[in-house]
């Protein structure tokens, strides 16, 4: 688990995974917050939807780079 921990606190990993965030994030709040934003309704609970909007594709992203690379450390173990 540490190892796991260690992959996912690199830095090209986290790059990646907040780019990713940052776009498809942003792409999941305008389809599903925009009328909101524009009305200016940002309730406590919409905020905290829109946190999760951006942390869900960042956990993915970070979740499938590090079993990539464990895969490929594997492989050169091999």
């Amino acid at each position: 688990m540490v190892d796991w921990f260690s992959i996912a606190f690199r830095r090209d990993v986290v790059r990646r995974a907040l780019t990713v965030a940052v776009v498809v994030g942003s792409l999941l709040i305008t389809i599903n917050h925009a009328d909101a934003l524009w009305q200016g309704d940002l309730s406590t609970k919409r905020l905290w939807q829109i946190g999760l909007t951006y942390l869900v594709p960042y956990c993915v992203s970070t979740y499938s780079s590090v079993s990539a690379l464990r895969s490929l450390d594997r492989r050169h173990l091999e």
